[in-house]
Order: structure tokens, then sequence, then C-alpha cells
């Protein structure tokens, strides 16, 4: 596949993960967010089992018992954990605050690969690297913090940067499963490995929870952070991982900042403070600087 079609599929991963925000915060109006993070994981792995066998009778792609530590592991960390994080850190700061810590994956990404080997720190890199976490303490000293679930936190800031660290977690060791094993069986393992791990804690909250409470734009919610940023996008970041560099696939989510801010300012009627400008503007240079150098 061209560089041009990448980008293009790239384009698209983004355009539904920014929309991902604003679906999450629909979807934590009817559902706890640990319920949430469960019917999601397990939705999406229900999805990616029919497209494993097609890929699987498609491709001939065969995997053995040693490979499995690694693509489980990779699914609770990368996916369980992450969209765990994610789901929490969003019921408790705005997407704004949320897109612009995620936009520090390419930072973590780019130290984790290069501990294993995979890239190598040059001193322009270190200097975007600080520029970007100058922005970080930035937004946290600028920004006010409403009380509130709906204002952004501490507590919510902080668990977007976990679900940011696991990503990079699952972006950098997952580079090697790439090699070996297509998109969709790394996929495939993740998300019902996930489903699998979280079903206890998805159980027990499914039980004490009213699903006739839960309206159509809720289920649509559910159904499209399951559908499109978690399988579709998924597929396309480790189908683009297998032909660019980490850092290089990573890159593309800085974009997301400016993209979901204005996607909050229009639909849920966010504010974007001086505070919040400052930081962002500071954060995606630094990340600009490191991916440029």
């Amino acid at each position: 596949m061209s560089h041009s079609a990448l980008y293009l599929l790239l384009s698209i991963m983004v355009f539904f993960w920014s929309g991902n925000y604003i679906v999450g915060k629909v979807a934590l109006r009817e559902f706890p967010p640990v319920l949430l993070s469960g019917l999601r994981v397990s939705l999406a792995g229900l999805l990616m089992v029919p497209v494993y066998y097609w890929d699987r009778g498609r491709a001939g792609e065969k995997w053995t018992k040693g490979d499995v530590p690694l693509l489980l592991g990779l699914g609770i960390c990368g996916v369980a954990l992450n969209q765990m994080f994610f789901v929490l850190g969003l019921s408790r700061t705005s997407v704004a605050h949320a897109s612009i810590i995620i936009g520090t994956t390419p930072i973590l990404v780019l130290l984790l690969a290069a501990l294993r080997g995979q890239e190598r720190i040059t001193a322009a890199k270190a200097l975007g690297m600080a520029v970007a976490l100058a922005g970080v303490a930035l937004l946290k000293l600028l920004e006010t913090a409403p009380g509130g679930a709906q204002g952004p936190t501490w507590m919510g800031d902080f668990s977007v940067f976990l679900a940011a660290f696991t990503f990079s977690l699952f972006t950098v060791y997952g580079k090697g499963a790439t090699l070996r094993h297509s998109s969709v069986t790394v996929n495939t393992f993740a998300y019902v490995g996930a489903a699998l791990a979280m079903a206890p804690v998805t159980l027990w909250q499914a039980w004490r929870f009213s699903f006739g409470q839960a309206t159509w734009a809720g289920w649509s919610s559910v159904f499209y952070m399951a559908a499109f940023p978690s399988v579709l996008c998924y597929l396309i970041y480790y189908y683009a991982l297998s032909h660019m560099l980490p850092s290089r696939v990573s890159a593309f989510s800085y974009l997301q900042p400016p993209l979901v801010t204005a996607m909050g300012v229009v639909l849920l009627s966010e504010h974007i403070t001086r505070g919040l400008a400052a930081a962002a503007v500071v954060i995606l240079a630094g990340v600009w600087i490191t991916e440029r150098c």
C-alpha cells in the first residue's frame, strides 16, 4: 500500500478516535464508567471473532501456544487497562483536556521504543519532549478545575495519562507481534482476552445496573465506541504499525486535540480558556519538534 493510502487510513482513524471523546461523554450520561468499559470491550471482542475467522481462512495464518502470552498481554494492557483508564478519565475531565493529554502519546512511545532499542533519542528529540512535558505542567498550572464530573480534575487527567501510557506499551511491545501476525489476529486476541479478563467486573456491574433505563442514544454510543474507535481504528493502527515506525504512526494522535476541542465546543458546549489554549500550543509544539527531528 502506498504512503498516501496509509495516511488516508490514519486520517480516518483520527476522525473516529476524535468522535470517541464526544460519544463517550454521551454514553457516560447513561452508563457507569466501569460498566461502559466492559460493554465496549466485550462487544468489540464479539465483532472481532467473525473478522478473525474470515482473515484466517483467507491468509492461512497460524499461531502457536508460545505466541499466546504476548498476544493476551497486549490485550490486557493495551485494551482492557487502556480503555478502562480512558473512560474513567473521561468521566472526570473535559474532552479538551483528555485529547491534549492523549496527544503526548508519541512522547511516551518514543521513550519506550528507545528503551527497547527500536529508536534513538537525539538532542533535538529530547528538547521536544522537554517542551511537551512543560506544556503538561502549564496545563495544570493555568487551567482552572471546576468541581463536578464534567470539569477537568487532577484524577481525571491522570487517568487519561495512564490510558496514554498503556496504549504506548501496546504500540511498542506490539511492534514485534505485527511482524509475525496480522493486525486482525493481534486485535482479536487483544479484545477477546481483554473481554475475558474484565468479565467478572463487567458482570458484577451489570447485575447492579437497570438496563431498562438506557436509551437508544446510550446503546448507539456503546456500539459506536466498540465498532469504530475500537475495532476499525485498532485494525488500521496495527496495519500501519507493520509498515511504519511506531513513533511515526502515533504522531497522528497530535491531530486529535484541535479536532476534539472543536467538537467539544460545538457539540458539548465546552469552553476554551486561555490556559487551555496556551498549554495545548506548547504541548503540540513539543510533540511536533520530537517528530520532525
